[in-house]
C-alpha cells in the first residue's frame, strides 16, 4: 500500500507559492532549462510524447504545461486536425505559451488547476505533466484527475527531474545541483529563490517508485518507469483500463 506523505509546506501556501515563482522567471524559464538539463530537455519531452501514445488527429491535454514546450511537442504529433489543450495556473508562463504557440492553431490554451481540472471524462486520449507534478499541491489528486480526463486504452504521461543512481554520478550531480544551480539562476533571472527550491523539490519528493504506486491508485495499468540519461529525468507511463 503506498503511503500518502505530503512533503513541503502547507497546500494552500505551496500553491501560492509556485504561482509567484513561476510568474515572476518566466520570461527567462526555457533558456535556464535547456542550460541547466545540458541541452537534454527537449529529447525528454520527444521521449513523453512517444510514451504517450497520441496520433495524427489526436486529442491531448498536456497538465501544467507552463511556457508550452510539451504542449508543443504534441502538437506537432497530432498535427493541424488534431487537438491539443495546455492548463497551467500561471498567467505570466500562460502568456510565453501564447506567443510561442500562436502558429499553432490545434493548440488551445486555458489558465486552470491541476487538481480539478475542467474537462469531463474521458474526454482525451493521452495527458501528460513535465517537470511540475512536484510542485503541485496534491500528488495523487493530479494523477487521478488526469487518468479521469483521459479515455479508456489512453495515457496519462509523468516527466519529471530525478536523481542518479549511480554513487560517484549521483555526488557530482548533487554538488552542481546544490550548489552551481542557484548560481546560474542568479545570473540568469536575478535571483537564485527559484533555483534553490529546485533542487530542494526534488530532493524532497517522492521515489519513482512511490510515483508509480500513485498511477495505479488512480487505476491505470501497465505502468512503467524510464529513467533517461542515468536518472537524472523519469518518465512514468500508465494506461487507463
Amino acid at each position: 500500500m503506498v503511503e500518502y506523505k505530503k512533503p513541503g509546506p502547507d497546500p494552500q501556501d505551496k500553491a501560492a507559492y509556485v504561482r509567484a515563482m513561476f510568474n515572476s522567471i518566466a520570461r527567462r524559464y526555457d533558456l535556464l532549462n535547456t542550460v541547466l538539463s545540458l541541452g537534454r530537455d527537449r529529447r525528454w519531452r520527444r521521449f513523453a510524447v512517444g510514451a504517450s501514445g497520441l496520433t495524427r488527429g489526436g486529442r491531448g491535454l498536456d497538465v501544467a504545461c507552463g511556457t508550452g514546450m510539451l504542449a508543443l511537442e504534441q502538437a506537432l504529433v497530432v498535427g493541424p486536425r488534431g487537438l491539443v489543450v495546455g492548463l497551467d495556473f500561471s498567467g505570466e508562463m500562460l502568456a510565453v505559451a501564447r506567443r510561442r504557440l500562436a502558429a499553432h492553431p490545434q493548440v488551445r490554451l486555458i489558465c486552470g488547476d491541476a487538481l480539478t481540472l475542467p474537462f469531463p471524462d474521458d474526454t482525451f486520449d493521452a495527458a501528460t505533466i513535465g517537470f511540475a507534478l512536484r510542485n503541485v499541491a496534491d500528488v495523487p489528486r493530479t494523477i487521478a484527475e488526469m487518468a479521469r480526463v483521459v479515455r479508456p486504452g489512453g495515457r496519462v504521461v509523468s516527466l519529471e527531474l530525478g536523481l542518479p543512481r549511480a554513487p560517484f554520478f549521483r555526488q557530482t550531480y548533487l554538488l552542481y545541483f546544490k550548489r552551481l544551480l542557484p548560481l546560474l539562476g542568479r545570473l540568469g533571472v536575478g535571483c537564485d529563490g527559484p533555483y534553490r527550491y529546485l533542487p530542494a523539490s526534488v530532493l524532497a519528493f517522492y521515489t519513482p517508485e512511490e510515483i508509480s504506486g500513485f498511477f495505479g491508485a488512480a487505476g491505470l495499468k501497465g505502468i512503467v518507469c524510464y529513467r533517461l540519461d542515468l536518472g537524472i529525468a523519469t518518465v512514468h507511463v500508465g494506461t487507463k483500463g
